[in-house]
């Protein structure tokens, strides 16, 4: 008997389940039943407080959306994971199954991408309500590039094709370092690492990352607070960063071929560079 004959039947035994993928890897597994679920190898965890509002269709291009609420826990959903934006741009699915029969298959109900989360702050561990932004919403991306006199490419990416090894460093965190500026202890630095990219490796704050900014002896200027602290000793990953002008492209990592911009059409203001024209 498949999932759609047992929704006909006078007792059911149908869960809803949520698949919520993050960006770094992490695929977190949540159900309405009672118990954990084991679906295609993930071990759906029991979640009674979480509950989606209400899913519907339509033919149509308008932007899908949808809400669910749940409890924030320590090993799971935390406020601090949260307002790390380790969740920001996640896929979500929701499908329903059979607890007392998981191999009859599943029935998709709706799936997307989280958008806006909200933090709720009660008694306990609080909670949060999460919007999910269906398939649709990628077609308010727009698809033709502005003109631009700086390079949209990012260093490293598959437009650019700069080789970023020998631009990345390992280096070990000194003392005295705060959550925006981050003091190196084994690595010289200088004005290349400006623009460019700091990632934690180790501690609470793993995988996170932040803009460098600015260069101030041997701290990391960061455009915004890490959110969480970086401990003496920790390791971090640096990476060279790009200004994203032509000059620099051609004269500094010989890509001029592969810069994506257009450094020489006029602007807006061609005619402020010539009085009197």
């Amino acid at each position: 008997m498949s999932i759609t004959d047992r929704l006909a039947a006078e007792v059911t035994t149908i869960a809803l389940c949520w698949r919520l993928a993050r960006a770094d890897g992490v695929v977190l597994g949540f159900t309405s039943h009672d118990a954990p679920v084991d679906v295609d190898g993930l071990r759906y965890e029991a979640s009674p407080g979480m509950t989606p509002s209400a899913i519907g269709s339509a033919l149509g291009f308008e932007v899908e959306t949808m809400e669910f609420t749940g409890a924030l826990t320590a090993n799971a959903i935390s406020g601090a994971d949260l307002g790390a934006g380790r969740f920001d741009g996640a896929r979500l699915e929701v499908f329903m199954i059979d607890w007392d029969a998981p191999d009859t298959g599943t029935l998709a109900l709706a799936r997307g991408t989280l958008g806006q989360v909200e933090r709720h702050t009660t008694q306990g561990n609080g909670s949060f309500t999460a919007t999910v932004r269906g398939p649709t919403a990628a077609l308010e991306a727009l698809a033709v590039e502005s003109c631009s006199p700086m390079c949209r490419a990012e260093l490293g990416d598959r437009r650019c094709r700069v080789d970023v090894a020998p631009l990345t460093a390992i280096a070990h965190v000194a003392a005295g370092s705060s959550r925006d500026r981050i003091r190196i202890a084994d690595v010289v630095l200088d004005d290349r690492f400006v623009d460019g990219r700091l990632q934690v490796l180790t501690g609470g704050g793993a995988g996170s990352t932040a803009r460098i900014v600015g260069i101030d002896g041997n701290a990391l200027v960061l455009i915004e607070c890490l959110p969480y602290d970086v401990a003496a000793g920790g390791m971090v990953e640096l990476r060279q960063g790009c200004d994203k002008r032509f000059a620099s492209c051609a004269d500094r990592f010989g890509n001029a071929a592969n810069f994506q911009g257009e450094p020489h059409v006029p602007g807006s203001d061609v005619l402020t560079r010539f009085p009197g024209v």
